[in-house]
C-alpha cells in the first residue's frame, strides 16, 4: 500500500513538472487559435477601442493538463501534495530559465551559424539571433509567470478543499471545475499585470483597458478548456481507484481532506 502511494504520487508530480516547465518555455510562440481552426479572427471589442481576437501563448495547449493532475494530486494528497509539487515547480522553472539564459550568452560556433545561414527563399538567417530571441525572456514576464502560478495554485487546492467539505466525496466535477474557474480567473490576470504593468520598462507598460481585454481572452478560453476536460477528471480518478484499490483509495482521500486546513 505505501508502495503504490509512493508510485502514484512520483508519476502525477511528473506529470505535473513535465507540463508546468515545458509550457513556461512553450510560451514565447503567440499562435492565432481562429486561424488554427480555419475560422475569421474573433474581433471582440473589449474595454474601450480594444478589440482582440483569440491570440494565445503556445503554454496554454498543454495547460489543461496541468489543471487536472492539480485536482488529482488535491483529490488524494490535499493541500500538502499540491503546495509541495508546486513548489518544487517553481524551483524546476526558475532553474530552467537560468539555465536557458546562460546557454544564451555562450558564443556559438561558426560552422553552426554557417551551415543555418540561409533563411527561406535564400534569405540571410541568423541561427544563434533567432535563438536567444526565442529562449530569453524579459523578467517581467517570468517573474510574473511564476507569482501567478504559485498564487494559482495555492488557490486551486483551498477553494478545492472548500468544495469538498460541502460535496463530500460526490460531485468532482464541480471541486475539480469550480476550483479551476476561480484560480484561472486571478492567474490570468495577475502574470499580466506583473509582467506588462508593474515590471514593464518604462514607457511601455500596457494601459488598463488593453491588460483587462487581453486577461479577458486568455481566461474565456481557459473557461471552455476546463468545462471540456471534466470528463478526463472521472477517467482519471476512476483509473488511480482501481490502481490503490478501494480501501487505499478511501483512505488517501480521506487524509487529504482532513489535512487540507487554511490558504497555506
Amino acid at each position: 500500500m505505501k508502495d503504490k502511494r509512493q508510485t502514484l504520487f512520483i508519476i502525477l508530480s511528473a506529470i505535473f513538472l513535465t507540463n508546468a516547465i515545458l509550457a513556461e518555455i512553450i510560451g514565447v510562440k503567440i499562435f492565432s487559435l481562429e486561424n488554427s481552426l480555419g475560422l475569421e479572427p474573433a474581433n471582440i471589442p473589449l474595454f474601450g477601442n480594444w478589440v482582440l481576437d483569440f491570440n494565445l501563448t503556445g503554454g496554454v495547449v498543454i495547460w489543461p493538463v496541468v489543471f487536472i493532475t492539480t485536482d488529482i494530486i488535491n483529490e488524494y494528497f490535499g493541500k500538502k501534495g499540491v503546495r509541495k509539487i508546486s513548489y518544487i515547480a517553481v524551483g524546476c522553472i526558475s532553474y530552467s530559465f537560468l539555465a536557458i539564459y546562460i546557454i544564451t550568452l555562450l558564443m556559438p560556433a561558426q560552422f553552426w551559424l554557417d551551415v543555418n545561414a540561409t533563411g527561406p527563399n535564400g534569405s540571410d538567417f541568423n541561427v544563434n539571433y533567432a535563438f536567444n530571441v526565442i529562449f530569453r525572456q524579459g523578467m517581467g514576464i517570468i517573474v510574473g509567470s511564476l507569482v501567478a502560478f504559485l498564487i494559482g495554485q495555492l488557490l486551486d487546492v483551498f477553494i478545492f478543499q472548500k468544495l469538498r467539505k460541502v460535496t463530500g466525496s460526490k460531485m468532482i466535477w464541480l471541486r475539480a471545475t469550480g476550483s479551476t474557474l476561480v484560480s484561472q480567473l486571478v492567474d490570468s490576470f495577475v502574470v499580466l499585470g506583473i509582467a506588462f504593468y508593474i515590471l514593464a520598462p518604462e514607457g511601455k507598460s500596457w494601459p488598463l483597458a488593453q491588460l483587462m481585454s487581453v486577461g479577458t481572452i486568455n481566461y474565456i478560453y481557459k473557461f471552455v478548456i476546463a468545462i471540456v476536460l471534466t470528463p478526463l477528471i472521472y477517467v482519471a480518478h476512476n483509473a488511480i481507484d482501481k490502481y490503490l484499490g478501494k480501501e487505499l483509495s478511501e483512505e488517501l482521500q480521506k487524509e487529504a481532506a482532513e489535512g487540507s486546513e487554511g490558504f497555506f
